[in-house]
């Protein structure tokens, strides 16, 4: 079982949230990376979707050396059933990460499985960039 994850959102570092905090234990930071995909704002989170153009979104990649575990909680954190997929709030991907200095990894990623309504694109990709810009 691949030993990344990627977060763009809520469970990076700066935020600190509550079901953040029981993994962190687990999480060994491994940089920042960005994955294809396009980012919108849905108020108090954010929402990445596949995207077909070069659009990326950035955030954190993590190592972890407990998967199984790291995974449950996440999966539970963002609304994602196994084995309702099309039921799932967000749905885990195994995604290419490209970290910063240009190597890639392979790590799972939460893309939002819901209506995106009126929400905004956030161009830059990057949710702290554009959280500090509001």
């Amino acid at each position: 079982m691949p030993k990344h994850v990627f977060f763009y959102g809520t469970l990076m570092s700066p935020f600190n949230r509550p079901g953040r905090q029981r993994i962190t234990p687990k999480l060994q930071y491994a940089g920042r990376g960005s994955i294809r995909a396009a980012l919108f704002d849905l108020g108090i989170y954010p929402a990445a979707v596949p995207a077909s153009d070069d659009s990326l979104v950035w955030g954190e990649v993590y190592e972890t050396a407990d998967p199984a575990s790291v995974l449950s909680a996440l999966d539970e954190i963002e609304g994602y059933r196994p084995s309702q997929p099309d039921r799932s709030l967000y749905t885990r991907v195994l995604t290419e990460v490209t970290l910063a200095e240009g190597r890639s990894v392979k790590a799972w990623a939460y893309f939002y499985n819901a209506p995106l309504g009126q929400a905004q694109r956030i161009v830059s990709g990057d949710y702290l960039e554009h959280l500090n810009g509001k």
